[in-house]
């Protein structure tokens, strides 16, 4: 029987809408929302039933909005449960104005600083495609010559190389990089991906997120595996034009493992960064958003290549 570790999102009622959906951008559709405001919209409702109330909805009236979902005790719930830990770190960050009320993350029975250890036991070396080997820092490996080691540590941002979405790029750009390359990493994560491509072959890496904490951890771990030819910028590449220019163009190829919304929105400038006959590798795509997804990208002259699916969510190579 499979065990699961239950996460309460304290917030404000009016951001509940906003949390959900960004947590269906990673695949989570199942969440329990409890909310006062529901009590109060009961209240003045004037064609509510006043004979009988029941004490799910009364138990509504003093209670501190929140979202509860549960994930897995494995691997992949690990990884989600750094994505979802991100998620919070960065509304925390960005809520100088209070929207996000008293924010927090809270794990049932677990203290959240023990949270990582008490998930160690899911983290193993395993290997990605013919060569990659992802192990965490305190696991040792018997490589082979042909072997590439990748050491990662699971962090408060997304990307251990447990995640369909994350094996995936990896296991396409094991076909694409072949040497020399240049690479963009947009919404680098924990720079995993930038860190598999350099263990191939590329010459050199640009990551990029919006969250700070992404970027901060993404440098180190790069740094960590021994590579330094990297750049980096934070920031958000929709509507900021000067990060643009910034970051260039003549890549070889770019990686954009992040959710649906973002890549449709990206979808007109990634050609402004490749080199003619660039790739593009898109991952984070749920199901029921591939069709949009690629729709997008095609209408902004990219051609589908490749297109890997794995328990629900998709992986697309593009020139």
């Amino acid at each position: 029987m499979d065990n699961f570790t239950q996460i309460d999102i304290y917030t404000s009622s009016q951001a509940i809408d906003g949390l959900t959906g960004a947590l269906e951008e990673y695949g989570i559709t199942g969440f329990i929302i409890q909310d006062s405001a529901d009590f109060e919209d009961f209240l003045a409702d004037k064609n509510a039933n006043w004979d009988y109330v029941d004490d799910e909805l009364m138990g509504l009236k003093n209670v501190e909005p929140h979202i509860t979902l549960y994930v897995h005790e494995n691997a992949q719930g690990a990884e989600m449960l750094a994505a979802i830990r991100g998620l919070v770190d960065d509304r925390k960050a960005h809520n100088a104005d209070g929207f996000f009320g008293n924010i927090r993350m809270e794990l049932a029975n677990v203290k959240e600083e023990d949270w990582a250890n008490n998930w160690k036991k899911y983290y193993k070396p395993f290997r990605v495609g013919k060569s990659l080997i992802v192990k965490p820092s305190w696991e040792t490996f018997e490589k082979t010559d042909s072997d590439r080691i990748l050491e990662i540590d699971p962090a408060s941002t997304f990307g251990t190389g447990q995640h369909y979405t994350t094996k995936m790029v990896m296991e396409m750009l094991e076909g694409v990089v072949s040497g020399g390359e240049r690479v963009l990493d947009l919404g680098c994560g924990s720079g995993i991906l930038s860190i598999a491509a350099f263990l191939l072959g590329a010459k050199e890496v640009t990551i990029c997120d919006i969250f700070e904490n992404a970027v901060k951890t993404a440098s180190e771990n790069i740094a960590k595996n021994g590579f330094e030819n990297f750049t980096v910028y934070c920031g958000n590449i929709i509507d900021n034009k000067e990060l643009r220019e910034k970051i260039g163009t003549g890549y070889d190829l770019i990686c954009a493992n992040i959710v649906a919304d973002v890549i449709i929105g990206m979808s007109g400038l990634f050609k402004g960064f490749v080199r003619e006959g660039g790739r593009l590798i898109v991952s984070g795509i749920i199901d029921e958003r591939v069709g949009e997804v690629t729709a997008a990208l095609e209408k902004n002259g990219w051609r589908t290549v490749l297109a890997k699916n794995e328990e629900g969510w998709n992986c697309t190579l593009l020139q």
